[in-house]
Formats: C-alpha cells, structure tokens, sequence
C-alpha cells in the first residue's frame, strides 16, 4: 500500500501541546544531549518533571503528527490530533507502561482513537452543513470548511478504507502499516501473538487491496 508523508512541521502544535504542560522551549542543546531512553524520560515525567515529556514530545512530534495526518487525511484535523494526544500522554503518564522502552506505539494506539473520533465529529458537522439552506446571493462558510476537510483526496481515501476494516485488521494497519511499528510491538501493545498481527495484516492487506482498486 502507498504511504503518504506530508513534509510539513507542526510548529502550531508545539505552542499549543508544550502548554499544556507547561514545559520551557527546548533548543537543540538540550536534545542532542539527551541519551536518555523514552522509558527513562516517561518515569522522570510520571514523577512531575515537566522537561522529561517535553523532551518526548520534541523527539517523536513530527512522526506522530505524520501518522495523524495520513489517518485523517487533513492538516488542521492532524494538528488537532496530535494536540491531543499529547495531553493525553501527560494526564495519562503515571498509568501508562511503555512498550519496548518506546513511546510511538503507544502515542499511534492515542492516535488511531482520536482520528476516529474526530472523523465520527467532521462526519456529523457535514451532515449538518448540508440540511442548512443556502443563500445563491452569499458565499457559504461551509464550501470552505468542506475544502478543508477534503484536503488531500487520496490519503483520505486511504484512511476512509483503513477505518472500514474489522477493528482487529484496523489496529494492526494503524500500528504497523501507517506507523510503521514492528509487530512484536504491535503484538504487545494489543496483548495478542505476533503470528496473529502478522495475521490480521495479511488479510487487511487483501481487503484494503480491492477498496482501493475499486475507487481508483
């Protein structure tokens, strides 16, 4: 399957997210130093130290903004994402137990919830945009917003098909696939056999194959 990769750096949400914990700006100083594992700056976070999950987020932003995005198939929606699943992961830290000493997969599981769930909302706003009238003689707010949200037409045809899989394909697509994490990984982070993710791919690789032929 084709992977689509923006090229574009969420500055936005790093205003937005790091504010949520309060952390300082970093500069690069402070990363090329920092030969810490994400197990280690996790527990340094789950014991208040604001800078440790700032130093997560300033290493794995830009990956878990890109799978936001080929998720949802929109950068302000991916924005959104991302934002919040940072929050997430600082409300969350003391709870959370890392796979492989490795944030992404856990942060990609946040994410796959939150895209669908901020699909279910953009769906639901459009349906409402569309049962208002329009006035020929004004410009409709809504063109815009349905431009927006229809940004790249063909990552969101493949996150449209990826979001019809049974939710066990699903997952292991969001993971391996578009994440780009190992399946043992994977098959940790969901509490299953490696055989089975390998499984699930094959056969979401099948189903994902005639989708996306169909609507070529």
């Amino acid at each position: 399957m084709q992977r689509f990769t923006p090229e574009r750096t969420p500055t936005f949400v790093t205003t937005i997210a790091r504010s949520s914990w309060g952390a300082r700006a970093l500069d690069a100083s402070d990363i090329a130093v920092t030969s810490d594992s994400d197990a280690v700056l996790w527990r340094r976070a789950a014991e208040g130290d604001r800078s440790a999950f700032g130093l997560l987020f300033e290493r794995h932003v830009q990956a878990v903004w890109n799978h936001a995005y080929r998720l949802t198939g929109s950068w302000a929606q991916a924005e959104d994402v991302t934002s919040a699943a940072f929050m997430t992961g600082w409300s969350r830290r003391r709870e959370v137990t890392l796979v492989r000493d490795s944030a992404l997969p856990w942060f990609y599981a946040v994410v796959g919830n939150l895209a669908r769930t901020e699909f279910r909302r953009s769906t639901r706003f459009l349906r409402a945009v569309r049962r208002v009238p329009v006035e020929e003689t004004a410009g409709d707010h809504a063109d815009a917003v349905v431009q927006r949200v229809d940004d790249d037409r063909r990552t969101r045809e493949v996150a449209e098909a990826v979001r019809s899989l049974p939710k066990a394909e699903r997952e292991a697509v969001e993971l391996c696939l578009l994440g780009e994490v190992s399946t043992a990984d994977a098959a940790a982070l969901l509490g299953v056999a490696e055989v089975s993710v390998r499984s699930r791919l094959s056969r979401a690789r099948a189903r994902l194959r005639t989708v996306l032929e169909e609507r070529a």
